[in-house]
């Protein structure tokens, strides 16, 4: 049966075309592959290069219809604009993925299988009716996203970092690692990044804790900002950096550029990943160290993971107060914990007390973050390193976020409380002028 009779059939297989529950049969993907190897034959690549992006759709648009029309396929209007946008989508972008990565309500987009994705949506993971052909159509749209900046995947090299042009983090891996077929993971960052207002607004923390936070900052209190996976770090580490005086030359250094400070004095650096030789890896290390050769009043690096932290520490305690950065912990002491381990990462022989007198010195605050069953992210503790006793480092907890319990919605019940204990960094916020009104100072 061909598929012009296929979809004329009476069976209901053409009511699923469009059906609700987002069911998309298989003749239907044979269709678009049909139309679609039509359309790579008929297309001048070289002339429609030269294209804008808007005309060359355009154009793309016109030679679809007339192929839909010659195909005589019995699509409603909503049928009809479907394929076309997905044909479209499959030449000029990335496919499947195009109306996932339009939505700016989605934070990641998870690609188990060719045949299986997830989302996450205002912190709560969903499964949605979106599939690729097969697992080589899902490679293909990998291929074209890895492509793009350079880099390559394939079965010597079948993992890689990349980053799409909107700035959203991209993580792909394929057999023979990926057992089930090609698997992709996309880390959405919103093209207007979130102020301390909307912190508010979703009461990840509160006015006082804002002002408590911003003081610090403005006194050149040097901050670590911990919490798990998609907790928030690196939004409140934006939020917080835009307390960052712009007389203030600011250096970033990440392994994929997500900070969007608002300052102009800020140069941002970024990692390099090894090319197809395995050589011109440039590491977070090496762009702590050079960024000590660029007179920086602050360093701000996206995420500590390994022996950069040792520079890190060092730059803090040489005269580069006021700098930050996020580590992945479960809470504020395991935050110190990890930082520890990665000082061994160095391959410098300190003994264990050197490193925690290092840490104390270091840092003055530890900002830690929590996503709830509701999947909402709050602010959970904000702790003051007040130094050690003995192989401890002492902490005194500022405010903290305080659960009672959860709700018959599932929804989290809690209250952000301040300890009522006197920062000891608060003659140094005094000092530096930066307490406000909302500042409590006793």
């Amino acid at each position: 049966m061909s598929l012009r009779d296929r979809l004329r059939t009476g069976t209901g297989e053409h009511e699923a075309v469009g059906a609700d529950d987002g069911v998309v049969p298989d003749f239907y993907h044979e269709a678009k592959a049909q139309l679609h190897r039509q359309l790579v034959d008929q297309l001048e690549l070289s002339k429609l290069e030269k294209l804008p992006p808007e005309a060359l759709r355009a154009e793309l648009r016109i030679i679809i219809n007339g192929n839909i029309d010659i195909a005589n396929m019995p699509l409603n209007r909503i049928e009809r604009e479907r394929l076309v946008q997905e044909l479209l989508d499959e030449v000029t972008g990335l496919g499947p993925l195009e109306p996932l990565l339009a939505d700016p309500t989605i934070s990641d987009i998870l690609v188990n299988r060719y045949d299986i994705v997830f989302i996450e949506r205002a912190g709560k993971l969903s499964e949605v009716p979106v599939r690729f052909k097969d697992n080589d159509h899902l490679l293909q749209i990998i291929q074209r996203i890895v492509n793009r900046v350079g880099r390559r995947i394939d079965e010597t090299s079948p993992m890689v970092d990349a980053r799409l042009p909107d700035g959203s983090r991209v993580n792909a891996i394929i057999p023979p690692l990926a057992l089930d077929g090609p698997t992709l993971s996309i880390r959405r960052f919103g093209v207007k990044p979130l102020a301390a207002a909307d912190l508010l607004r979703i009461n990840t923390l509160t006015q006082p804790m804002l002002d408590f936070l911003s003081a610090a900052i403005k006194a050149k209190l040097n901050m670590l900002i911990s919490g798990g996976t998609g907790t928030g770090k690196t939004t409140l580490l934006n939020v917080l950096s835009s307390y960052i005086p712009h007389d203030e030359r600011v250096i970033t250094i990440e392994d994929a550029a997500e900070l969007q400070l608002q300052q102009r004095h800020v140069v941002r650096l970024e990692t390099r990943p090894a090319n197809v030789e395995g050589t011109g890896q440039i590491v977070q290390r090496d762009l702590v160290r050079n960024s000590l050769r660029m007179r920086p009043d602050r360093i701000v690096v996206g995420e500590v993971r390994g022996a950069e932290v040792l520079d890190m520490l060092q730059a803090m305690n040489t005269g580069h107060e006021g700098s930050m950065t996020t580590v992945h912990a479960n809470s504020p002491r395991d935050a110190l914990n990890r930082l520890m381990a990665m000082v061994g990462m160095a391959g410098v022989s300190f003994s264990e007390n050197v490193v925690i007198q290092t840490l104390a010195r270091a840092l003055d605050m530890v900002v830690h973050l929590n996503r709830g069953p509701d999947g909402k992210r709050r602010l959970t503790s904000i702790s003051e390193i007040t130094g050690t006793e003995g192989m401890v480092i002492t902490m005194q907890d500022i405010f903290v976020f305080e659960q009672q319990g959860v709700d018959r919605e599932g929804n989290v019940v809690g209250d952000f409380v301040r300890t009522g204990i006197r920062p000891r960094c608060l003659d140094r916020i005094i000092r530096a002028g930066a307490a406000g009104e909302g500042l409590l100072v006793s």
